[in-house]
């Protein structure tokens, strides 16, 4: 992975990852073998931040059914939630979203 815009592939957004952003907590979509030293540099590089810690999830996909009998699998992903320091600004995509 050479390029930080692949790495974050898109920000969460669900009533957990806001309750987060007047702590300067955020959620992102990442690649699924990214590390978190990784995240921590494409976040910094992409948002000009500086990131304090960085926890992942990895979340399994769902069971769906489309109609009786069929049944098939949601994609699974990783999740990065990432904590900015105290005297870091706030990312502006998510602040104007709050």
């Amino acid at each position: 992975m050479n390029n930080y815009y692949d790495i974050i592939i898109k920000p969460v957004l669900t009533e957990k990852s806001f309750d987060g952003i007047p702590s300067k907590r955020y959620a992102f979509k990442v690649q699924k073998n990214a590390t978190k030293t990784q995240i921590k540099a494409a976040v910094e590089h992409i948002f000009g931040v500086t990131v304090a810690k960085v926890n992942t999830v990895r979340v399994s996909g769902k069971v769906r059914r489309a109609g009786r009998k069929d049944e098939g699998k949601t994609a699974s992903y990783k999740k990065a939630y990432v904590t900015l320091t105290e005297g870091s600004k706030a990312i502006e995509f998510f602040e104007s979203l709050a």
